[in-house]
């Protein structure tokens, strides 16, 4: 059995089991994680039940805990805040294909079997747009990532918003899975591709992700997948164009910002920036959060190569499709 760590001797059940106390505090990891420290650097280590005083902070019993996965863009999210703050964080990777995140030990933590789920001091933080700002609130330093205002804040609110009503479940990831992953479901076979859908405990997002799997871009939810982002870009692209700052809350850097840089990078990594090749503001917009050092930090290091192969393969291939849903928008 392999882990999520890739090359790694340890079984998902056995390494979430020695991860997860259902009473808090939770206990230090206990079998191989990918850690990702300060300075960007990925490497597999084993961690005592003492993580030693690296990376505690005054206040803080515990190091930061992140159950994230390599390209989820929601655990994209969690780690883009971590490399904003500069934060030292153990790293509990879940392969979500082996079904990590659906084992019993996992559910206690995150009943929704989704991650990411952040643990501070034996608490744990689920929903990614949650994470970000607790993060945000619980480690001002260096600098917030909201408004000091009570409007910007509350405009920061509408836009993470926007994600989590629709956008991500329904765009994102049925975008992803009928263009890409829905062959790393069928490759393994019927039974087993059954088998992982039955254990989605959502029904809604079961079945949507059965119709998906089986029928890709021919999928039910496939052309408002593509409405959806259509939508979303247009907007974007008019927040930046209307105020001429470089972000999209004006002159500076928000969560905004680092909420939506996880979806870009999808698009990128399906062979779909064709969505952005009129849209001049949002193309300079995604190559300046690139350019950010957080930007290699949390997801450039952390890019899984077969995973974005299949993307990029798959992506390209599906294009024509897409660009012909656009037009007849």
């Amino acid at each position: 059995m392999m882990c999520g760590c890739r090359r790694c001797p340890c079984g998902p059940a056995r390494r979430i089991a020695d991860a997860i106390t259902v009473a808090s505090p939770i206990s230090a990891w206990q079998g191989c994680a990918r850690r990702l420290t300060k300075g960007g650097r990925r490497r597999v280590i084993a961690i005592s039940d003492d993580t030693g005083s690296a990376g505690r902070r005054a206040g803080r019993h515990d190091m930061l805990e992140l159950y994230h996965n390599d390209q989820s863009s929601c655990s994209q999210k969690a780690r883009l805040v971590l490399a904003e703050k500069g934060l030292d964080w153990e790293s509990h990777h879940l392969d979500l294909r082996a079904g990590d995140q659906q084992t019993p030990e996992y559910l206690k933590l995150n009943p929704k079997g989704v991650v990411p789920t952040l643990v501070d001091d034996g608490r744990a933080v689920r929903e990614s747009n949650v994470i970000i700002e607790y993060v945000d609130n619980a480690y001002p330093g260096p600098a917030p990532l909201k408004p000091a205002d009570a409007y910007g804040r509350a405009m920061v609110h509408l836009w993470t918003k926007r994600l989590d009503d629709g956008h991500h479940d329904i765009a994102t990831a049925t975008l992803s899975m009928g263009i890409a992953f829905r062959h790393q479901y069928l490759s393994q076979g019927k039974e087993v591709a059954d088998r992982l859908i039955e254990n989605i405990p959502d029904p809604v997002k079961r079945e949507r992700r059965r119709d998906i799997i089986y029928n890709g871009t021919e999928g039910r939810e496939f052309r408002l997948a593509v409405r959806l982002w259509e939508g979303l870009l247009t907007d974007m692209e008019a927040e930046l164009t209307g105020h001429g700052g470089d972000w999209i809350m004006g002159d500076d850097y928000t969560l905004v910002d680092l909420a939506y840089t996880p979806y870009l990078t999808r698009l990128d990594h399906l062979n779909a920036l064709g969505f952005i090749a009129d849209r001049p503001r949002l193309q300079a917009w995604y190559a300046r959060v690139r350019a950010r050092p957080s930007y290699d930090t949390a997801i450039g290091k952390w890019d899984n190569a077969d995973y974005v192969a299949l993307m990029r393969e798959k992506g390209g291939e599906a294009w024509p499709r897409v660009k012909q849903i656009v037009a007849e928008l």
